[in-house]
């Protein structure tokens, strides 16, 4: 089994920062590429950024300059930066990771999600 946790969700004022962290646990070969999305109230999941395993990463528009992904491979965890936050970064934000497995075909597991609440 895999599981995905986060941490790090509260309630900051706008312009304030928050960090989320998520970890993979469980047995699995390698934890490939992570990613963060987020849904926020009565609005489909959206993709926010991916890290791969060697770094590189890639953001949506809306967070380029304000969100930093990161990880940590030995420890199979992600970060997400969050800086310069709006009211309209309010969501549930998810980890999402694709693992291989001894046995089995790699494939994407999800956290439980951690709310971020950003007030005006």
């Amino acid at each position: 089994q895999v599981q995905l946790g986060e941490s790090g969700g509260g309630l900051v004022q706008a312009g304030g920062s928050l960090k989320l962290s998520c970890v993979a646990s469980g047995s699995f070969i390698r934890v490939g590429t992570m990613a963060w999305y987020r849904q926020a109230p009565g609005k489909q999941r959206e993709w926010v950024a991916h890290v791969i395993r060697g770094g590189r990463s890639n953001y949506t528009d809306s967070v380029k300059g304000r969100f930093t992904i990161s990880r940590d491979n030995a420890k199979n965890t992600m970060y997400l930066q969050m800086n310069s936050l709006t009211p309209e970064d309010t969501a549930v934000y998810y980890c999402n990771a694709r693992v291989s497995r001894f046995g089995a075909v790699d494939r994407d597991y999800w956290g439980q999600g951690t709310q971020v609440t950003v007030s005006s």
